[in-house]
């Protein structure tokens, strides 16, 4: 709890300083926002033990006993199956994609109609799923084969430049920010925890250097994808 709270205290000095100083204005309902305050370090307390108890072990147990079944098959279709799964419910997604469908409509981009809106915001969506799923699975592979990671996001990066050249305006900062929300609370312990424990349980494969990078790739192919979905929408 002292660790959690020392996480927060930054925040709490930034609002603090420029409600009192800045804007020079009492802070307002102080009694609802130190109640607050508790419960979001209660939150954040239990949060991180949850994370260090369940999901960073079972995603390395996961990962051990997939690499000792020896089934490539089974550790993509479980990485694509944990990319999507986690993505496709995520609220921030929820979030921008609703917003994302009204923007449209208003725009005259799509039918100002709750149908068209609905069916633009569930395909955008389930292709950022997708994508997410597709990224993990690249991930993975890239781990198994040994491949360069830096190589890998540079080309990535480089086809994100070409499109955006291509592509709808409308459709580029949706598509940049669809790649920022889908690295949920629960999609980056599982997921890294999945690295780490791949490259530990593979010869050869430093966890250091090769567990990590699952997360850049799921944040790389939402724009692509999104991109994709909006030239042929």
């Amino acid at each position: 709890m002292l660790s959690s709270l020392r996480d927060l205290s930054p925040i709490l000095v930034v609002v603090a300083f420029f409600q009192l100083l800045v804007l020079q204005q009492p802070i307002p309902n102080l009694i609802d926002l130190v109640v607050g305050t508790f419960f979001v370090l209660l939150g954040l307390t239990f949060f991180l033990h949850g994370l260090e108890t369940s999901l960073f072990p079972l995603g390395e147990s996961m990962a051990y006993a997939f690499a000792k079944k020896g089934s490539v098959v089974w550790l993509l279709l479980f990485a694509f199956a944990l990319g999507f799964g986690t993505t496709i419910a995520e609220p921030s997604l929820i979030a921008v994609a609703d917003e994302a469908s009204k923007v449209m409509a208003q725009g005259n981009i799509i039918p100002d109609t709750a149908e068209a809106r609905e069916n633009y915001a569930d395909g955008l969506r389930l292709t950022v799923a997708l994508s997410v799923g597709a990224a993990i699975v690249t991930g993975v592979f890239r781990i198994i084969r040994g491949w360069p990671i830096h190589l890998m996001i540079m080309a990535g990066y480089a086809i994100v430049v070409v499109m955006t050249a291509l592509v709808p305006d409308e459709i580029i900062g949706i598509a940049y920010d669809s790649g920022g929300v889908t690295t949920s609370t629960i999609t980056v312990p599982l997921v890294t925890a999945l690295g780490v424990g791949l490259a530990s349980s593979i010869k050869g494969r430093s966890p250091m250097v090769d567990g990590f990078g699952l997360i850049a790739f799921a944040s790389l192919f939402p724009m692509i994808f999104v991109m994709a979905y909006g030239m042929l929408y």
